[in-house]
């Protein structure tokens, strides 16, 4: 069953294995956070924008510094920045380990390096930038959990790294896929994850108004 969309799932989204690890929501106090990269920023957000229990989310880039944190110079690839969303959540609503659980079955795959699809280079890499030991401990403890089940054909290579500073990205790229539904891009790759999203994960959607 390998090729669920644009990834190298091996088995149904539906399938996928919660973390054997997890923080609960005794766990934590108030709102929680986590910077995520898998790829542009525009399919990260358009997935999560749907899910109940996330609070804000903001796209921006991390893992380099302040002086090259645009899009022009990111988009070049000479810099260690990745294309990020910064994902704050309510952990009474869902976890951090349920947050990972999206991040690896619908919003990208964690098997290609410094690739998502035809966006090639590093500023596309997957990354989890972590914000505590608790969050690393729990995104180690799944990623061997997943390799060892060998849900995807290849080898996770999502980089776990500690958050030093996140950078908010330009205006208009901030809801991008949801004011844009249209854009070929949008259209052609982060509606698919979305409507995965919603096929697969229908319990864990915001009630539409």
């Amino acid at each position: 069953m390998a090729g669920w969309g644009d990834t190298s799932l091996q088995i149904s989204p539906d399938e996928f294995p919660d973390p054997e690890v997890d923080l609960t929501a005794s766990d934590a106090t108030g709102e929680q956070m986590v910077v995520l990269a898998g790829g542009c920023f525009w399919c990260i957000e358009a997935v999560y924008a749907e899910v109940d229990g996330i609070l804000e989310l903001v796209n921006g880039y991390a893992g380099g510094t302040r002086a090259t944190a645009d899009y022009d110079t990111v988009c070049s690839g000479r810099t260690d920045h990745a294309e990020a969303v910064q994902v704050r959540f309510d952990p009474k609503k869902i976890s951090f380990g349920q947050v990972l659980k999206l991040f690896f079955s619908v919003a990208h795959d964690p098997t290609t390096l410094n690739r998502q699809g035809a966006d090639v280079g590093r500023q596309y890499r997957s990354a989890i930038f972590y914000t505590d030991a608790d969050q690393k401990r729990v995104a180690e403890a799944y990623v061997e959990q997943l390799d060892r089940a060998k849900v995807f054909s290849g080898k996770i290579v999502t980089e776990l790294q500690p958050l030093d500073e996140f950078f908010v990205g330009e205006e208009y790229h901030q809801g991008y896929a949801a004011a844009h539904p249209n854009q070929p891009y949008i259209a052609a790759v982060a509606m698919p994850k979305v409507h995965k999203l919603r096929k697969y994960f229908g319990g864990k959607l915001k009630a539409r108004t």
